[in-house]
């Protein structure tokens, strides 16, 4: 049987914590994602993790 290790809660965000515009979270998850897709094994999940981050480009330079 399995043994299940639960994560612990996440802190309360302060303000300071949530001084983030979006820009810059989409921008933030871009990196996430190309990073996470060379690490992927599964193709189908890089792929997943490749089209997000290319839609999440084209929405960025549609801003800036």
């Amino acid at each position: 049987m399995a043994e299940i290790i639960p994560f612990p809660p996440r802190p309360k965000a302060t303000e300071e914590a949530c001084e983030i515009d979006l820009l810059l979270a989409v921008d933030i998850a871009i990196r996430d994602l190309r990073d996470l897709s060379r690490r992927l094994r599964s193709k189908a999940s890089r792929q997943q993790a490749e089209d997000c981050r290319q839609m999440l480009e084209r929405a960025l330079r549609a801003v800036v």
